[in-house]
């Protein structure tokens, strides 16, 4: 199957007098989509709304034309469907092996020989398989975090969505999940949400959440050259910047309007994301 078509249009989404989602519409298939905010921004709650955990307050998602509102098109979305949460709440008292299994039995892999070789791969490909036999709660933090990467990528979903999956993780296990992200991103619609703008910085798409709302979709080398002219560095403590943080060698790196004669720099993409949030002054 060919990567997932994902249409959202004008989702909204209210917690009590919180607006989580404001009017959210998008349009994507195929490639790696980061999902980029600071936390409270609305990204988890949209993943679930993808995932068809929380049914939006308006508006409408289709998943390859199907609309998860009818109970009929959301069981196909979900055999479709790969999903880490943020918090798996995985029963720690079972095996590995046993709670993938059941899991792909929830996504009807019948088969139990076909079903195996499915567990066995996903377990395999985040580095798990020879913990296969060991229970959740004999798993380090960071091995249960690839336990949920392998139910997520369990079945080659077309549609895999990531809450966060890079918390908790050690450096060697971020690079695994990237290796795993980029094996998946040519077939699949794979949707990672993050904070750090390094992690986005690996996508082929950058969806910037602020406050509920899209505030930019693009490329990360478009995110970044939108601090074109806008990033310069400056030996006193600036004045006005949009935002300006203490290098190691005492100057400033600054954002916003430079003064006349600026030592201008190349923008980053932390340059581009920083200037759409509100203003902060790091030191």
């Amino acid at each position: 199957m060919s990567p997932a078509q994902v249409l959202a249009f004008g989702v909204e989404q209210r917690f009590g007098p919180v607006e989580a989602l404001q009017g959210v519409d998008l349009a994507l298939q195929g490639g790696l989509i980061t999902l980029l905010g600071p936390n409270g921004s609305g990204k988890t709650t949209l993943l679930r709304c993808l995932a068809t955990i929380t049914a939006p307050d308006a508006g409408s998602i289709l998943i390859d034309g199907l609309d998860p509102r009818h109970e009929s098109d959301r069981i196909e979305v979900r055999r479709r469907l790969g999903y880490q949460p943020q918090d798996p709440g995985m029963t720690r008292s079972a095996r590995a092996f046993d709670l993938l299994d059941y899991l792909a039995v929830l996504k009807q892999h019948d088969d139990e020989r076909t079903r195996r070789h499915l567990v066995f791969d996903a377990l395999e490909r985040v580095g798990l398989a020879g913990r296969a036999h060991d229970r959740v709660g004999d798993l380090s933090g960071g091995m249960r975090q690839r336990l949920a990467l392998a139910q997520a990528i369990l079945g080659s979903p077309t549609l895999l969505l990531l809450d966060e999956p890079a918390a908790g993780l050690d450096p060697d296990e971020r690079f695994r999940l990237r290796e795993i992200v980029a094996e998946r991103r040519h077939r699949s619609t794979v949707v990672v949400s993050t904070h750090l703008t390094d992690e986005a910085a690996v996508g082929d798409t950058v969806l910037v959440l602020l406050e509920g709302r899209l505030r930019f979709v693009g490329s990360p080398e478009t995110l970044a050259g939108t601090g074109a002219g806008r990033a310069w560095i400056q030996a006193a403590e600036p004045i006005g910047a949009r935002a300006s943080w203490r290098l190691a060698d005492g100057r400033y790196r600054c954002l916003g309007t430079p003064p006349v004669g600026a030592e201008l720099v190349a923008p980053t993409l932390e340059d581009g994301y920083l200037l759409l949030t509100p203003s902060v002054v790091l030191s």
